[in-house]
């Protein structure tokens, strides 16, 4: 995957929480991915790993030492 997208191919919505269970994005985020311009882009990453411990989802383990940049 792109260094600027943080899907890792895990893609499936959790319905409490309306966030991807592997990336940690709303369906809105991933609609408009490809209209966001980098900062955007790296402003949602930023906040992944903290949106998805809030939510008590943990992100796959395939995933666990991935990096975005």
């Amino acid at each position: 995957m792109s260094k600027e997208t943080p899907c890792i191919a895990v893609c499936m919505i959790d319905p409490k929480t309306s966030l991807c269970l592997g990336c940690g994005r709303t369906l809105p985020e991933i609609a408009r991915w490809h209209r966001m311009d980098s900062a955007e882009r790296h402003a949602v990453m930023a906040q992944l790993a903290a949106r998805m411990a809030d939510a008590g989802l943990a992100r796959p383990a395939m995933a666990a030492g991935a990096t975005t940049d």
